[in-house]
């Protein structure tokens, strides 16, 4: 045979390619839900249960913010006390920051986290002592929510690479929902049970072993041998650019945020419609405060528990073909275009059922397809955007939109709108967030284009 003739088999891989291998069983396992190779699914493994604890906790202390505001204030009181949180994240944002500046990201999520712990075991002992804590307790959990779960979203972007970000995020996101869903489901037991104080226990219990796994999660990623230096190049404290400005010298990370209030202030004024046809209902069903709360917090226990459910569901089994088939930057429309058809629909027939309906597919979208994309969104940013300008995008820029929203309330509070009223705002707002959506797509491919890279 000649020299130059190929002596290959059909099976023999070309020259330079790599060996071919099989798949490990946990490949095999994660792969309807996502791409994940044998080397990365220790850390992937590990941050989906960090997600899944996270957000299990959340819907715990979730469930007894809705017992307590609702009962003690209303739903018209809920939706002000959105904007005490926004300005306290003026504080709390740079002071974040400056701390993220000192310290490593180990320490940097230990810390933080330990002192919502703190806080939670604070609530426990005013709740003790008799003292109303609705309105307090109502600002704490939006800064917590916004602040932790941001955090551990920013970690997660930080060991992983873009490429490695777009195939494990959904899996990520299977947690995140798993966990929303069973905190939800949980809350509900509780509440019948031991009330909306052993939620706060057992929510605080739950952070705690969070700060134990992502301990052992960042040590995993420094001994990684795909990390090789770099790993401990990403473990130094950051630059001490301050997320503000970041975000103001970026036109990619200021159109994040403008995504960021505009979804926020359509998502939360069905809230509002949500809780205040609840209230109603409460108070014509039950003259005994206790019987209400009771009544509040099993209603949004079974709401939080059908939208993470089908949540859960479309993480599992949609997200990461969405993710294959559109990309990240188109899956953005997706939501949108859900939430426009709801409120063209209640301009017509507008009802209570038709209201639960919306809110479940608003926010089981929000939860799975639409968390999942926004946070694949910060994957070509810098490691100082990551913490810094994610945390005040996450926080500030979320509770500013509940601001807004808030104002829209007392307007149509004071104008007595009805129901079609304000779905009327919300179709005109969600126009707004379709064209920052479309906006953002092109800043997306100019990324991909600097950097070389896979468009995402």
């Amino acid at each position: 045979m000649p020299p130059s003739a190929d002596t290959r088999t059909p099976d023999t891989p070309p020259a330079g390619a790599p060996p071919h291998r099989s798949k490990t069983w946990v490949e095999w396992l994660l792969s309807p839900i996502a791409e994940v190779h044998r080397d990365e699914a220790g850390r992937a493994l590990l941050m989906t249960a960090v997600m899944f604890l996270i957000l299990a906790a959340y819907y715990e202390l979730k469930t007894a913010r809705e017992a307590f505001i609702l009962t003690e204030g209303g739903a018209e009181v809920k939706s002000y006390s959105s904007a005490g949180q926004a300005v306290l994240l003026l504080f709390l944002v740079p002071a974040y920051g400056a701390f993220a500046s000192r310290v490593d990201r180990g320490r940097l999520i230990r810390w933080v986290t330990l002192f919502f712990i703190a806080n939670i075991a604070l609530f426990v002992l005013a709740i003790q002592a008799g003292l109303k804590i609705g309105i307090v307790y109502f600002l704490w959990v939006g800064i917590f929510n916004v602040m932790v779960i941001a955090q551990f979203w920013a970690f997660a972007n930080d060991i992983f690479t873009p490429e490695q970000g777009k195939r494990i995020f959904p899996l990520i996101g299977v947690g995140s929902s798993l966990g929303a869903w069973v905190g939800s489901v949980r809350a509900g037991w509780i509440m019948k049970t031991g009330g909306a104080t052993e939620l706060l226990v057992r929510g605080a219990l739950l952070l705690g072993v969070c700060i134990v796994l992502a301990h052992l999660l960042n040590r995993m990623t420094n001994r990684s041998a795909l990390q090789g230096q770099k790993a401990a190049v990403r473990e130094e404290p950051l630059g001490k650019e301050g997320g503000f400005e970041l975000i103001r010298k970026d036109r990619y990370l200021m159109l994040i945020a403008a995504l960021v209030v505009l979804l926020n202030v359509v998502n939360t004024s069905g809230e509002y419609l949500f809780g205040r046809y609840v209230v109603e209902q409460a108070n014509a069903l039950h003259a005994d405060a206790a019987a209400r709360e009771r009544f509040v917090g099993e209603t949004y226990s079974r709401l939080f528990s059908t939208v993470n459910l089908l949540g859960f569901l479309l993480q599992m089994f949609v997200v990461s073909r969405v993710f294959k088939f559109l990309g990240v930057g188109r899956s953005l429309f997706v939501h949108p275009l859900v939430a426009l058809t709801g409120y063209l629909l209640l301009l017509r027939a507008p009802s209570v059922q038709l209201m639960a309906l919306l809110k479940v597919a608003d926010n089981s979208i929000d939860y799975s397809l639409g968390n999942t994309t926004k946070q694949a969104l910060w994957l070509p940013t810098s490691r100082e955007a990551k913490y810094k300008a994610k945390q005040a995008v996450d926080s500030f820029f979320v509770r500013a939109g509940d601001v807004i929203q808030a104002g829209v309330v007392f307007v149509g509070e004071r104008l007595a709108f009805a129901v079609p009223a304000f779905a009327a705002v919300n179709v005109a707002l969600v126009g707004l967030w379709l064209l920052v959506v479309g906006l953002l797509n092109v800043e997306l491919r100019r990324k991909a284009q600097a950097s070389h890279s896979e468009a995402l």
